[in-house]
């Protein structure tokens, strides 16, 4: 069983998967005694990067390669990788070199000072992606600090060391659009941030568009929170409300001063009072929904760190 797996989700990488394979051997087999394994998980690729994992596989059976039905997307493919590696602390790094190899170290010795941490997360000193990549960057630290309640001075990267159970745990959860960051903030509470160096694509662009900023931003919400139904609920119910206090305002009115109440006020009062209702029944009714998609979800009740029962 290697100590070490690094988990790479690879698309369209055909250009930097040798130097890749060639950087993290290097690091590992001066620093670790070669005690790793690779494991490329091919995200339905449309250039050669298949037949290069298969070159690599057949210079060293520490590289693993999986190849994917269709294009899954990075966090599915990393969850791929996570159910097929063996080693007791997984990397996961990106497959452009923006991570690059010899800031492994940096993570590995950090958890090994710290033994109470379970997940240690690089962090860029200076990020090297563009403005929509950045943007979308700040958009779910936010998010993540607001729904999850993390310290907002964690920063989450795709440039990770995890510890076994934590991965583990992970696999356990079951969710339609998984956020590998999201996840981790589920099983554990002990992640850290150490420096790490940030260097630019060698080859190609990032697909990190626009339209996949706001699609992700927007799944993100439906799936990990009921902001949208709190919202309705608390709209419905301050427009009941104010329905009731406009009703208890002209009766008032009609019986201290006889004032009597025109038709169309009392449509508005009463659409008022019944949309109130309605939106929020559906924000009760969402709350209810909720609970049956964390249901659904199987997220763990508890992870165990360590245990002495004997």
């Amino acid at each position: 069983m290697p100590q070490y797996s690094i988990v790479v989700p690879v698309y369209n990488s055909e250009k930097t998967l040798e130097l890749l394979y060639k950087r993290v051997t290097e690091i590992f087999e001066a620093k670790y005694n070669g005690d790793f394994e690779l494991v490329l998980v091919d995200d339905c690729s449309q250039d050669h990067s298949a037949e290069v994992m298969r070159l690599l596989r057949e210079q060293d059976l520490r590289v693993k390669i999986i190849f994917l039905a269709k294009n899954f997307g990075q966090h599915r493919a990393l969850l791929c990788g996570f159910h097929n590696c063996k080693g007791e602390y997984i990397i996961t790094m990106d497959d452009d070199l923006q991570h690059p190899p010899e800031e492994i170290p940096k993570l590995i010795e950090y958890m090994q000072a710290h033994s109470d941490v379970d997940v240690v997360v690089g962090n860029y000193l200076v990020k090297k992606h563009g403005i929509v990549r950045n943007m979308g960057t700040k958009m779910t630290n936010w998010f993540t600090s607001k729904i999850f309640h993390k310290n907002k001075n964690l920063h989450l990267t795709s440039f990770r060391l995890i510890k076994r159970y934590v991965v583990e745990g992970i696999c356990d959860i079951q969710v339609a659009n998984p956020r590998i960051g999201h996840l981790l903030l589920q099983v554990t509470n002990r992640i850290r941030n150490v420096d790490v160096r940030h260097d630019s694509r060698l080859y190609g662009k990032s697909g990190y568009s626009f339209g996949r900023l706001v699609r992700d931003f927007t799944n993100n919400i439906l799936n990990n929170s009921d902001l949208p139904l709190a919202i309705l609920g608390r709209l419905g119910f301050f427009s009941f409300i104010i329905s009731i206090l406009m009703i208890i305002y002209y009766i008032a009115r009609y019986f201290i001063f006889g004032l009597s109440v025109q038709g169309f006020t009392t449509i508005v009062v009463l659409l008022l009072a019944l949309g109130g209702l309605i939106l929020f029944g559906i924000g009760l009714i969402g709350r209810y929904m909720i609970q049956l998609n964390s249901e659904v979800k199987k997220i763990p009740n508890y992870v165990i760190r360590s245990k002495e029962v004997d």
